[in-house]
């Protein structure tokens, strides 16, 4: 008896109930098209602003599903750079952030290119560019060849183990990704929704690399969802709602391996959790509309680097008090530059001083 739908002998001819599902594509696809028509109908830097909160949020989101957590700023100003937004106060990311970045990126931007194996070699390079993950060597840019151990899924004290899936032998990996490079590239029936679902759920069962399937997976699912919409423009992410729902995602993930070729409990949860992901977006992108505003009211404010960063900063959310110690910690700066800058934009009615004085003295954004 067959322990996981990639062992059983109709694998892997997926079919779902299309019943079931067509309320809750519907749904999808209506948030879907509202959100992207209500963003196209706003100016391009507040887009570009939503396009890169997203972003952003989509890379942290997707490595913190996998227990790892990156500089929020870094994954920012590496976005910012690649897609030529002017952010100001850029700061250097490492090579590991830069290369989730540019995995990210490329799935997103370049959605319309043929997904091929030596472009998800690339990925995966870009993933581990020193090798290694975490203190353990890995095969980089190649299939996984199970050379120490089968692939395993596990959790649970060393002793008392809990497997949660073993994927496919290592000598059937080359095959499996053919036969799903040539269903991805070339399926066009499809509903393109339901194939993104389909392609994450299919991928992350290969599981065809020592380290990083999950992230590969959401990659592939985002690219889908790119096509879905016939844009690169990215308004909500899909992996910031499955980090919300981390657990239900793996559970539901293994009741389908351990399942039958009928995945619509899986299609279900993937359609329902892109509702969430969308609705949530619409809440937070007010925020980012609010922000492109206020940045519109200071058109014609001269600023200069240090002062952009921490209004930024603190459109965004800074936490604690302005201080003239903090602006100097922010920016880098001492905290004779930081008093300098602060008076000017007090002195231009962008900063108001706060009640409390002495040592207290403190700054709030004027309204």
């Amino acid at each position: 008896m067959a322990d996981y739908i990639h062992e059983l002998s109709d694998w892997p001819k997926f079919h779902w109930d299309e019943g079931r599902l067509a309320a809750p594509l519907a749904a999808a696809r209506h948030l879907q098209g509202r959100l992207v028509g209500q963003m196209e109908a706003l100016g391009l830097k507040v887009r570009e602003e939503a396009v890169l909160r997203t972003l952003t949020e989509d890379v942290l989101k997707s490595s913190e599903i996998e227990g790892e957590k990156l500089d929020a700023d870094q994954v920012r100003s590496s976005v910012a750079r690649r897609l030529g937004i002017d952010i100001g106060g850029l700061q250097p990311a490492d090579r590991h952030v830069e290369g989730v970045v540019e995995m990210m990126l490329d799935a997103t931007q370049q959605y319309d290119q043929q997904l091929t194996t030596e472009r998800l070699f690339g990925w995966h390079a870009s993933l581990f560019p020193t090798g290694r993950s975490g203190v353990h060597r890995i095969r980089v840019g190649a299939w996984r060849d199970d050379r120490t151990a089968p692939m395993q899924v596990v959790s649970g004290p060393v002793g008392r183990e809990r497997v949660h899936f073993e994927a496919p032998a290592a000598e059937r990996v080359e095959e499996e990704m053919q036969r799903f490079l040539d269903w991805f590239n070339g399926d066009a029936t499809t509903e393109p929704v339901l194939k993104a679902a389909l392609a994450h759920l299919w991928f992350v069962t290969i599981h065809p690399f020592d380290d990083g399937n999950g992230r590969i997976a959401r990659a592939i699912a985002d690219m889908s969802l790119a096509r879905s919409e016939g844009s690169s423009q990215r308004f909500y992410s899909m992996s910031a709602q499955i980090r919300e729902e981390r657990g239900e995602y793996y559970g539901v993930l293994e009741r389908t391996q351990k399942g039958t070729m009928d995945v619509t409990p899986w299609m279900e949860w993937f359609l329902g959790c892109l509702t969430r992901a969308i609705e949530g977006a619409q809440a937070a992108l007010s925020g980012v509309v609010a922000k492109a505003r206020y940045w519109e009211k200071l058109r014609d404010v001269p600023l200069n680097e240090r002062q952009r960063l921490v209004i930024n900063r603190m459109l965004e959310g800074l936490e604690g008090k302005l201080t003239t110690s903090k602006w100097a910690a922010l920016t880098k700066s001492s905290n004779d530059t930081a008093l300098r800058d602060i008076q000017q934009l007090v002195e231009r009615g962008v900063l108001v001083r706060n009640a409390a004085g002495g040592r207290s003295t403190s700054y709030s954004l004027a309204s």
